[in-house]
């Protein structure tokens, strides 16, 4: 039986906020040589000044690594923002059918479908049935990179997505807006509440 689990994140950048905005502040008077102006508190302003003005190539100066524990359908909207980074597991070289995977198939349950209802015994059934048809291959001597083709949208995958400060903004923006999936926008939200606890001011009008 398949093993179906919720959405997860995790933020691997050490985040101290004052040394975020200090940092920006740094780079973004490399513009003006107004150096002699930073003070204890003049982060704060200055930050919110570049920020209010949309001069936002100065907050890429700072880089967020977060790795998220998801389905590959909401993967493959993440990759298509093209200024970050990513490492993703792999269904080529990650054969379920070892130990260290429990011998199973892990899933993401989909936004809109409830434990105990007819809809989510159907597509549980569904899953099930592609987990049996993916081990007996790989039974068979068919190797993981050829058998994984049957394995669903919904298969759980892990990734880490680094970006800066700007592409961060634009990320949220797109998939926590009202029309973005609900699926994204399910791990992106909380995400982009947590980026605004840490990192006030940049997140701070999303």
């Amino acid at each position: 039986m398949a093993k179906v689990i919720e959405p997860s994140y995790e933020i691997l950048t050490p985040i101290d906020s004052l040394t975020v905005l200090r940092h920006i502040e740094r780079c973004g008077r490399t513009c003006y040589q107004s150096f002699e102006k930073i003070g204890d508190d003049t982060h704060l302003k200055f930050v919110s000044h570049v920020v209010e003005r949309h001069h936002e190539s100065v907050i890429e100066h700072f880089s967020v690594s977060v790795k998220f524990i998801t389905d590959r359908g909401v993967t493959h909207e993440l990759v298509r923002h093209r200024l970050a980074s990513y490492s993703q597991e792999s269904t080529r070289y990650c054969n379920y059918s070892k130990d260290k995977f429990g011998n199973e198939i892990t899933v993401i349950r989909p936004t809109g479908l409830e434990e105990g209802t007819p809809e989510y015994q159907v597509w549980l059934t569904a899953i099930n049935f592609a987990e049996k048809q993916y081990m007996e291959l790989i039974n068979m001597g068919v190797k993981a990179e050829v058998a994984r083709s049957i394995l669903p949208n919904g298969l759980k995958t892990e990734i880490v997505a680094s970006a800066n400060l700007r592409e961060w903004r634009h990320i949220f923006t797109m998939r926590t807006a009202p029309a973005a999936h609900p699926d994204i926008r399910r791990i992106m939200q909380p995400l982009k509440e947590e980026f605004k606890k840490l990192i006030p001011i940049i997140f701070d009008e999303l």
